[in-house]
């Protein structure tokens, strides 16, 4: 098995110097030693939300992902209505009648008439449409759920790459400031050297324009950061508090190889594809039973009253006011010609078949390339992070020997900004790509189908799941079995605060609060 664990941010702990560091350094000119004490960085508070709470948020809230499951069991219908074409209908007729003014009227003619009646009918035979239909909805139902596993991929993936960009930005966001603080004690042992006539003001304003920029990068990084947050709050639904670092990724293949026949085998995308298809061929089928006869059988039933209005001659001859009525009956109808209607219906089906069958073609090649430049991006993102971690320690150390240089008189100011500006650029370079390496494998464990709630350890609390709802209206069989009126489910996010670019200390690195005056001006 191959674990992507990615700590973002440890370029400011773990690739520091130790938290409280002594650098000796000796005056030009002069045999004094002077030792610089560097302050131990403040303990980093602790996490409040994990990655697993994030993802069990999303997955309870997210509007997105409840409206696929919405739509799901709207797709969950389509069966019961495919069926009631088979079952027997019944319905009920009831009508009024009194007669204004008839030339024909007589005297013997009652005048008035009420009437009720109930009619029973059963299809017995349709050519095959209401089985075909039945078996082409029960496809689309299983296409479904393969698409609501995968709408659930995707949900997580937006919720993973959401919580480690805010992760990546808050570190960016601190090497920045970091950066801003140490420029701006470079710039003030620059001008206190200045004043004494040590440095030119060409150091000066060297210092001046490098602080300039710094703050500039850090208004950057604090701009993306909150549009991070933001983009956090979108997805998860809440602001994010302290995000403890992300768990590592399991089940990750060892070969691109792996990973494509894997993904081949079970992306939800490409498996409701190939389900879609084989509805597609169900439809065919309904459209050639428009051409095939129709038989059912009915049976109806009336009461019939005329209110009072027989006349008496025709009670006398043993006529009733009232009375029953029952008919029974088959109807076989045999279509001739329809105007080339059905085989126009049929090549309209054979065409959606053959775009269902081309839409299998197109998923998979999307599958493969997702599965490859994933797998790509995840090879590409470590060895990234390998080269960043030893130029991180080689700038640190290229730094640590360019101050020491121009403690005695051989590196020049603008040398030292450009190391501290080389290890700032390695620094943010090594949480990006620990960012880059989180979202590309768990972008690969979607394209094989294993970035589902079931394969996230998110069993903690119930599950939607999608087959219950279909088993509970696949046999539904009455007129008044309605569900309850809708009620949101997805949190809105209006009352949430707008986000700032504010970030809780990780501490600073040792080497870089040192000032860039070594040589005694600033003891």
């Amino acid at each position: 098995m191959r674990f992507c664990s990615l700590f973002l941010g440890v370029s400011l702990t773990a690739l520091a110097m130790p938290a409280a560091a002594q650098t000796t350094t000796t005056r030009q000119g002069t045999s004094t030693p002077v030792t610089v004490r560097t302050a131990a960085p403040a303990p980093a508070p602790a996490p409040d939300t994990t990655l697993r709470d994030a993802l069990v948020q999303a997955y309870n809230t997210n509007p997105d992902l409840q409206a696929e499951r919405a739509n799901q069991r709207a797709n969950d219908e389509n069966v019961p209505i495919a069926r009631s074409r088979g079952l027997p209908g019944a319905d009920a007729t009831g009508s009024v009648s009194s007669s204004l003014y008839n030339t024909d009227a007589n005297t013997i003619s009652p005048s008035r008439q009420g009437q009720l009646g109930i009619n029973l009918s059963q299809p017995v035979y349709s050519g095959g449409a209401v089985r075909n239909s039945v078996r082409a909805a029960e496809t689309r139902v299983e296409a479904g759920q393969a698409n609501l596993r995968g709408a659930e991929s995707d949900v997580f993936t937006q919720a993973v790459t959401a919580y480690v960009d805010v992760i990546r930005d808050e570190a960016i966001v601190r090497l920045n400031q970091q950066n801003v603080h140490v420029l701006e004690v470079n710039l003030q042992a620059t001008r206190d050297r200045y004043e004494v006539g040590d440095l030119t003001r060409t150091d000066v304003a060297q210092s001046e324009a490098r602080l300039a920029l710094a703050q500039s990068q850090l208004r950057s990084a604090e701009a993306r950061l909150i549009g991070s947050r933001e983009n956090y709050i979108r997805v998860i639904g809440s602001p994010p508090g302290v995000l403890a670092q992300p768990t590592p990724l399991p089940n990750l293949p060892e070969d691109v190889v792996t990973a494509e026949q894997i993904a081949l085998a079970n992306n939800p995308f490409l498996e409701a594809a190939q389900l879609a298809r084989d509805a597609s061929r169900y439809d065919v089928s309904v459209a050639r039973a428009g051409r095939l006869p129709q038989v059912s059988v009915g049976v109806g039933g009336s009461y019939y009253n005329y209110l009072g209005s027989l006349p008496a001659s025709q009670a006398a001859l043993g006529a009733n006011s009232d009375g029953l009525s029952t008919t029974i009956g088959a109807q076989v109808s045999l279509p001739l010609f329809q105007g080339g209607r059905p085989a126009a219906q049929v090549r309209q089906a054979q065409a959606r078949q053959a775009a269902a069958i081309e839409q299998v073609t197109l998923t998979e090649r999307g599958v493969v390339a997702q599965a490859r430049s994933a797998f790509a991006a995840y090879e590409s993102a470590l060895k990234v992070i390998s080269s960043s971690r030893v130029a991180v320690e080689a700038n640190r150390l290229s730094l640590e020997g360019v101050r020491a240089e121009n403690s005695v008189g051989t590196r020049t100011i603008l040398d030292i900004l450009n190391a501290e500006q080389e290890l700032l650029n390695a620094q943010v370079n090594y949480v990006t790509a620990e960012r880059d390496a989180y979202v590309a494998g768990f972008t690969l464990l979607a394209a094989m189908g294993r970035a589902e709630a079931k394969d996230l350890g998110l069993e903690g609390g119930p599950l939607y799941d999608p087959a219950a709802n279909y088993k509970r209206v696949r046999r539904s069989w009455s007129d008044w079995n309605d569900d309850p009126e809708p009620k949101p489910v997805g949190t809105p996010t209006r009352d949430t605060p707008a986000q700032g670019a504010n970030v809780t200390s990780g501490g600073l690195d040792p080497l870089l609060q040192r000032p860039v005056d070594t040589n005694g001006s600033n003891p």
